[in-house]
């Protein structure tokens, strides 16, 4: 908790560091950015989520922006595993957890690149509540231990104590209806590395740390040890437009 606080120290820092320059003409031409792209992340799988951002002209240097931001969560525990039928489940596995990130933030441009090419460096900042979702995981189960009583239930780790019975796993669909809330906090920081040929068209890469805090446990595999804090690095790959 201590270095949540800390990070969302040096966040409002950036966020707060609003140098004055004059308005140029070029920067009059593009008052607004939209972009949009993927995240990879150190708590997510092979691709993290998704996320929309739009970004406003303060000033030469200065940017304000707004987005929203969708992600899945995963426990370091996460191992998959094939039953004797081919099917992957994640043995221990309670719920999936997924997190709406809305945020506001700050991107300071460090190094302009030139009108019709070359690269621009900002660094940025942003903070905002988190909306956590946690789905209930589906399995099929074996009562008998053949095919004749297989049953498509929530895992709970007091019933489903055999690995073997487990045949399979359901999509995240099944168990939609039965979603709990955990809200709680993020922020994060990170530099932005913007190509573009093409004055109106972004695109890019941007990289940082991030940091979430809630205030309840979510419990994605209840049998190991489950935090309410979680820190990660970020890789996102973004395209867009200026207006």
């Amino acid at each position: 908790m201590i270095r949540f606080i800390a990070f969302i120290i040096l966040v409002a820092a950036l966020m707060a560091a609003t140098p004055a320059f004059a308005q140029t003409d070029e920067d009059e031409s593009f008052q607004r950015e939209t972009s949009y792209g993927i995240n990879f992340n150190s708590n997510g799988g092979l691709i993290g989520g998704a996320f929309v951002r739009a970004s406003f002209f303060m000033n030469e240097r200065m940017y304000q922006f707004g987005g929203i931001e969708i992600v899945e969560v995963k426990h370091p525990k996460e191992e998959r595993y094939l039953n004797y039928v081919g099917e992957p489940f994640v043995y221990g596995k309670k719920n999936y957890f997924f997190v709406v990130r809305p945020h506001y933030g700050r991107e300071l441009v460090l190094f302009r690149k030139a009108a019709e090419s070359g690269v621009q460096v900002n660094a940025l900042g942003a903070i905002g509540p988190s909306i956590g979702l946690l789905v209930p995981y589906y399995i099929d189960y074996s009562y008998d231990g053949t095919t004749n009583d297989v049953r498509t239930v929530p895992y709970d780790e007091k019933v489903h104590v055999n690995s073997d019975y487990i045949l399979g796993s359901d999509t995240v669909f099944r168990g939609l209806g039965q979603t709990k809330l955990r809200p709680g906090v993020h922020a994060k920081a990170g530099l932005s590395f913007e190509y573009g040929r093409y004055r109106e068209s972004i695109a890019g890469i941007e990289v940082g740390v991030a940091v979430e805090y809630f205030p309840k446990e979510p419990v994605i595999i209840p049998l190991a040890e489950n935090n309410n804090a979680f820190t990660s690095v970020y890789l996102n790959l973004y395209y867009g437009s200026r207006k």
